[in-house]
Parts: structure tokens; sequence; C-alpha cells
């Protein structure tokens, strides 16, 4: 077997393995679906179904692909979550970053906001378009399902492999599996998870943080609700 396969360490199989699993957890178990079929009848914030499907979703994301994540680096690696992206890294090229990539994410939205697919899709918390404070809870809530996102592709994937593989081929790994996830999404959100993912790779270890990805991912999908609800 050792003729036939290439040597992989302990910690990158933990990794790629790793993020494969809780991405499929994720997709069946932490999504809106699920939480309608076996959930809904037992599980209400609020008397309100969609403001908890959502909440639900973001808490999923957060929990699976970002806090498990985060506890194999420090419990099983036995390393500092700074070593994962987690830090506010080059700020003067971060924020030159934000400053270009951050329009363009909202630009983007206003097209997609028009699309029918992506109205039958858009906000996950359907709840976030009953009030100025409804939003401003949603866009706080969205920032915990980023946080997790970010954390399990482009920090606990990306970061994590970039000993083992190199800069790009880690990059490469970490945008083939967040890509494999939109599976199912709008089109052209599933086909543009692959640019993003390539660009935001970059970026992370250009800026060795994980906060610009946040952020314009962020700003990506806020802004794709905000116009959604606006109109």
């Amino acid at each position: 077997m050792a003729g036939l396969f290439p040597s992989i360490s302990r910690k990158a199989t933990i990794v790629i393995v790793g993020a494969a699993v809780l991405g499929i957890l994720f997709f069946y178990l932490g999504s809106k679906p699920f939480y309608f079929r076996h959930l809904a009848s037992s599980f209400v914030l609020g008397g309100n179904r969609e403001l908890t499907a959502g909440l639900f979703t973001f808490s999923s994301a957060f929990v699976l692909l970002g806090l498990i994540p985060a506890l194999v680096v420090r419990f099983v690696f036995r390393e500092p979550l700074s070593a994962y992206g987690v830090r506010l890294g080059d700020l003067s090229f971060g924020w030159k970053a934000f400053a270009v990539v951050a329009p363009v994410m909202a630009l983007l939205s206003l097209s997609a906001s028009r699309m029918p697919e992506f109205l039958a899709v858009y906000p996950l918390n359907r709840a976030a378009g009953d009030g100025p404070l409804a939003f401003a809870g949603h866009a706080l809530a969205y920032l915990a399902f980023y946080a997790g996102w970010e954390f399990g592709f482009r920090g606990f994937v990306q970061f994590g492999l970039r000993e083992e593989m190199g800069d790009w081929n880690a990059i490469l790994v970490q945008t083939a599996l967040s890509a494999a996830l939109h599976v199912g999404k709008p089109f052209g959100e599933t086909l543009g998870a692959v640019l993003g993912g390539l660009a935001w790779g970059v970026i992370a270890f250009r800026s060795r943080s994980l906060l610009v990805p946040l952020l314009t991912h962020w700003v990506l999908g806020l802004s794709l609700d905000l116009f959604i609800v606006c109109r």
C-alpha cells in the first residue's frame, strides 16, 4: 500500500476527512429543510418558525464548521488558533484588500437580488425583513455563520494543509470543499464559490488572517439580503 499511495501526515488526514464529514453533517443536519422536517413542530423561538430556521442554520454552521475544527486545532493538534488565521494579520494590506473587494461583493449582490433563483433562497432567515431591529439581529447572527464558514475552510483546511501541501494546493483543496457545499444553491452562486474560494484563499495567506475573507464574505451575503428585503 505504501508504494501505491504517497505518504500523508496524520494532521492532513484529520483535516481533509474531518472537513468533509463536518461539511456533510452541516449539509444534511444543519439546514433549513432539516429544521422544518424534524424540529419545527417542537422547537420554535418567539413563535416564528422562519426566524428559528435561519438561526438554526447559522448556529449549525458556527458549531460544525467553526467551533469543532477550532477544538481540534487546540486540543488534538495542540496549536494556537492564530496559526490558522485567527488574528489581525497584515492590516495595511488587509484594509486595502477590503476596500477593493467589498464594493465588488455589493455590486454582485445587487445584480443577484433581481434574479428569481436567488429570491427563492434568500434571505436564509426570512424574518430578516420584519423591521430594522430584526435585520440588525439577522446581521449579527449571519456574522456567526460566516465566522464558522471561514474558519472551517480558509482556516482549518487551508492553513491546516499549508505545511503538508504548499500554499497553492492548500487553497485548491479548501476551494473544492467549500464549492462542493454550494451544490443545490443557484448556479451562479455555486460557480462563483470557486472564484471566491480562490480569491479569499489568496487574501487569507497574503494578509496572514481570516479577517478580510470573513468581512467581505459577510458583506456579500448581507448586502444581498438587504437588497432583497428593501425591494
